[in-house]
């Protein structure tokens, strides 16, 4: 990790967070390495930090640091070179009547009672699903990087705004797309929103001529993050170097 001397963040501190629940693997402790002041994390200053492994939470950036364990992987889609395999071809075709739309972050109450109903159903009894008005907004319409806010929506009638089914919040690095976090209707039976989003945001990073979708911490032993390695080519920063990860990879 000494790589970081490497980058124009002379002024940036960085610290280590006390141990707290690992909110993935059960009964570990977990640690971060904190960058401040945030006020100093530049667009530019961002995008060296996620090649670097690390990601942010509101304006709370962050990597794992844990005295322990080193589960948690850095992960990367190259996207120019991505395939889609036939699951997810089905998927796409399943979901690409969605109409996205981007735009700043904002506020909208529908939002709100999307992300609330999309936590109870994921994540009952993890923290979050009890997230009140103010701790949504410091999580995800928080930034000083440049961020975008994506609606997907299930057209309806004519002239009429169409059925919010998704949200996802992007951050537009130099080198590719950062997946913040999606929220999307869990009550519909033979969804794949998540799978649909993924492969999104990989389109879009094509659009834009950009090389990454970097998609959070790949962890093998989790269920919920277990996944991403279905995304090929994948890509995790093993040792301070990224290396290709194989489907399913152990």
């Amino acid at each position: 990790m000494s790589q970081l001397n490497d980058i124009p963040i002379s002024t940036l501190h960085f610290y280590l967070t006390a141990p707290y629940p690992c909110s993935y693997l059960p009964d570990l402790q977990a640690r971060s390495q904190v960058a401040s002041p945030s006020l100093l994390i530049t667009p530019q200053v961002y995008s060296e930090l996620v090649q670097h492994g690390f990601r942010r939470s509101g304006t709370y950036t962050y990597r794992p640091h844990c005295d322990t364990c080193h589960a948690c992987v850095p992960l990367r889609i190259a996207a120019k070179t991505f395939t889609r395999s036939r699951s997810q071809r089905r998927t796409w075709a399943k979901h690409e009547n969605l109409q996205a739309t981007l735009h700043e972050l904002q506020d909208k109450p529908e939002y709100y009672a999307l992300y609330q109903r999309y936590q109870s159903a994921r994540h009952l009894n993890g923290g979050m699903d009890n997230d009140d008005h103010e701790s949504y907004r410091n999580f995800l319409l928080q930034s000083r990087v440049d961020t975008l806010l994506v609606e997907f929506r299930e057209p309806t009638i004519e002239n009429e705004p169409g059925i919010l089914r998704m949200v996802s919040v992007i951050d537009v690095l130099g080198d590719g797309l950062s997946s913040v976090y999606t929220f999307f209707d869990p009550d519909l039976p033979g969804a794949s929103f998540g799978v649909y989003n993924v492969l999104w945001q990989i389109d879009l990073c094509r659009q834009l001529e950009l090389d990454f979708v970097y998609l959070g911490y790949w962890i093998k032993d989790s269920r919920k993050m277990a996944y991403k390695t279905q995304y090929q080519p994948a890509q995790g920063l093993i040792d301070g170097i990224w290396q290709a990860l194989a489907r399913g990879a152990r």
